[in-house]
């Protein structure tokens, strides 16, 4: 008779609530499928680690989101934020939406290009915009969004070479009751910064001002910033009819709405505290048609959510390694998934649940990773059922940034598939091989031979 592994029991309180027999009922509900897809089959067949990235559910919260603004304002947009996620698939699920394209780099400006978005509508936003990428922008009467005076005596200067007038918007950083508070990007409005900047561009006549953007900060869970950030918008854009007589074409308001996801050391779940699109909508949409604007003259407003529009379509698989006990009795719970591919396991509590039915017993579990590093930690605590070695677990709401910031570190990177529609699956990106790395580099001749 093969000898039963040994857990040590665990006394739990248990909570208000009716008890049955054996007291609360503390199981974790298993997530067996995504979109009516099987997780087992997902990972016979695409292997394990495995992102998995749900079409309809970027569908559907796009859709939420355009709602809650349009049925609140008469002009809106929304610009996809490439650094959110820029597989190619996912931009295009956003493109087809209507979304134009929010870059960065002129590497994703190059990508946005390549996947057919217009040059006009592409908004260039960040600090690192080279000459070359500026040329480029221009020709293709893109929106460059000003973060600096470096960057627009460097338009400046391209004007006078090429006799073009690019077109631009500045980006303006200020206090919205939220600290620390975002001043690094762009030009500060309390200091006056904002205006010496608007000054500049209206009386030398070589950049056509068409727009204001701010971006206050990320995972804001204050609606009422963004109130007070449009409001400081729509002043100054007053101030510019008042003072040249201009009107400019949008307002972009940025990012940084908050997902469903729950923040380290946060009491309540982000499910609970997180506003909802409505909520932002009704701050910005508010702020702007209650300002001194003319009504004749409504700018476009432009918004660059990633986070809020990706983060629950997106799915971690993964595959129990091993369990053990730390030197403190503590259990602790090895996946193949480590920080390396969850970058934001350093500031989410990751919602985990085991892929097929467990038993009701939970413990207080600490879930690391593969990787030879002490960081490498999913969850420092996670109450969770007994899972056995071979277990496939889902990490939810992963969808934002880990398939941006991810790392070739210690192993490669996994394979990504979609579910469309259809609940048909893609590969939309392939598992990197020892290939795929080796073809990036170079051998010196005197270094191709060793003898040990």
């Amino acid at each position: 008779m093969e000898k039963l592994p040994f857990e040590r029991p665990v006394i739990k309180k248990l909570k208000a609530g009716m008890p049955g027999k054996f007291g609360m009922k503390t199981g974790v509900a298993p997530v067996t499928h995504i979109d009516q897809v099987a997780v087992s089959d997902l990972i016979a067949e695409h292997g394990s680690p495995l992102f998995v990235i749900s079409e309809n559910t970027l569908r559907r919260t796009f859709r939420e989101a355009k709602r809650a603004f349009e049925t609140r304002y008469p002009k809106v947009r929304f610009a996809w934020s490439y650094k959110t996620n820029y597989l190619n698939a996912v931009c295009n699920v956003f493109h087809q939406e209507g979304s134009w394209a929010e870059v960065v780099s002129g590497f994703e400006y190059e990508k946005a290009l390549a996947l057919g978005v217009e040059g006009q509508h592409i908004i260039f936003n960040g600090p690192d915009k080279s000459y070359d990428d500026l040329i480029r922008a221009i020709e293709n009467r893109s929106l460059i969004h000003i973060d600096h005076f470096d960057e627009m005596y460097m338009l400046h200067e391209i004007s006078v070479k090429t006799g073009s007038k690019p077109r631009v918007a500045i980006r303006v950083n200020m206090d919205t009751g939220v600290y620390p508070m975002w001043d690094r990007f762009g030009f500060n409005y309390e200091n006056g910064e904002a205006w010496d900047a608007i000054n500049r561009i209206m009386t030398s006549g070589k950049l056509e001002l068409t727009g204001l953007h701010t971006h206050i900060g990320t995972y804001m869970l204050s609606a009422d910033a963004y109130r007070i950030a449009a409001s400081k918008l729509a002043e100054l854009a007053e101030g510019l009819v008042r003072r040249y007589g201009k009107t400019i074409d949008y307002i972009d308001i940025g990012g940084g709405f908050a997902s469903k996801n729950t923040l380290k050391g946060a009491y309540y779940a982000g499910t609970d505290t997180a506003p909802d699109f409505d909520d932002y909508a009704e701050a910005i949409s508010s702020a702007i048609v209650n300002s001194q604007i003319s009504p004749d003259n409504m700018p476009l407003l432009i918004l660059e959510t990633g986070r809020a529009l990706v983060d629950d379509a997106g799915y971690l698989l993964g595959t129990v390694i091993a369990n053990k006990r730390l030197s403190d009795g503590r259990r602790a719970t090895i996946l193949d998934t480590g920080v390396n591919l969850l970058f934001t396991s350093f500031w989410y509590e990751h919602q985990i649940n085991p892929a097929q039915p467990v038993s009701d017993h939970t413990e207080e579990t600490t879930i690391y990773g593969p990787l030879c590093m002490n960081i490498d930690v999913i969850r420092e605590a996670s109450v969770m059922p007994l899972l056995k070695k071979g277990d496939n677990v889902v990490i939810s709401r992963i969808g934002a940034y880990n398939m941006t910031q991810w790392m070739q570190f210690i192993t490669t990177r996994p394979r990504v598939v979609m579910i469309d529609a259809e609940n048909k699956i893609h590969v939309i990106r392939e598992k990197e091989k020892l290939e795929t790395i080796n073809s990036l580099e170079r051998v010196p001749e005197h270094l191709k031979k060793f003898k040990l």
